[in-house]
């Protein structure tokens, strides 16, 4: 019994093993080389290693590309976190057994493909959307106002579909926040201010951390939010990766884009990582 298992265990483990590394590793690995390589009209790739697809990259144009990028990409970020933080706090205050269904109402909208929700909001937000006709019904404004294609459609593409992705990791902290700590705050007179700032706050800080890399790093490379939302205006990395494959066949430049914005998810995921150590340290300290 003991020895079929093992072998079920070493198939299972040569299984995922193979999986990753034929879907996995084989596909970046091609897209490392790739980037190194020059474009041809011809064969896409022609085989001469060159450093110019990655200078391209500080040209001012593609430059700007990234920095507006990271720039709609942390506001999306910070909308989340400030929507997400009270969210997530409401429903560690619900009753136990609601707890389930609410967690379950805010992963229902997973079932549907993102792309499908995006063009349900584009129409929700469009000059002759629902939002504008309510607005119009009740008096508020005197005609339609314009919401889309502009960078603010784009972030509130972002909000909506990765909000979730902010709740679970907040949750998951503050669900196992210890309520002594809350406790012996109150009972030395600390108002509730001076408890979220110096008890709270630092806590439920793994989870912040790992809400805000969730979603920062897909938020930089949806590119059909952007252009379904923002126009070409309004342009992601991912935007600028999926034309450089796609449309002007560039592959070489669209691989090194790719490997770049990869390294900067990578940094995130450094930074996260240290940030944790240095935390779980503090604690153990104290």
């Amino acid at each position: 019994m003991k020895m079929m298992r093992n072998r079920f265990q070493k198939v299972v483990i040569t299984l995922i093993v193979s999986w990753l590394a034929l879907f996995v590793f084989l596909p970046n690995l091609m897209i490392i080389a790739t980037s190194f390589l020059t474009r041809d009209d011809a064969n896409f790739v022609k085989l001469v290693f060159t450093l110019d697809n990655y200078a391209r990259l500080i040209d001012p144009l593609y430059a700007e590309v990234l920095l507006h990028s990271l720039n709609m990409a942390i506001i999306a970020t910070l909308c989340c976190l400030v929507l997400g933080y009270p969210f997530a706090w409401c429903l560690t205050k619900l009753p136990q057994r609601l707890r389930p269904l609410m967690l379950f109402l805010l992963i229902v909208p997973f079932w549907t493909n993102s792309l499908i929700r995006i063009y349900g909001l584009k129409i929700f937000l469009s000059t002759r959307g629902w939002l504008n006709d309510f607005l119009l019904w009740l008096g508020v404004i005197e005609k339609p106002f314009r919401i889309m294609f502009t960078s603010d459609a784009v972030i509130m593409g972002l909000v909506y579909i990765l909000l979730p992705f902010m709740v679970m990791p907040l949750y998951s902290s503050l669900e196992k926040l210890d309520k002594s700590c809350l406790e012996a705050a109150r009972d030395l007179g600390a108002s509730k201010v001076q408890t979220f700032i110096r008890i709270i706050l630092p806590l439920t800080m793994p989870g912040i951390v790992a809400g805000c890399l969730l979603v920062l790093l897909p938020a930089m490379g949806l590119f059909y939010v952007a252009d379904l939302m923002g126009g070409a205006k309004n342009l992601l990395i991912g935007n600028v990766i999926k034309s450089q494959f796609l449309n002007i066949r560039d592959w070489p430049f669209g691989a090194a884009t790719s490997i770049v914005l990869t390294l900067i998810m990578g940094l995130m995921l450094l930074i996260y990582w240290r940030a944790a150590r240095l935390l779980n340290k503090k604690v153990e300290l104290e």
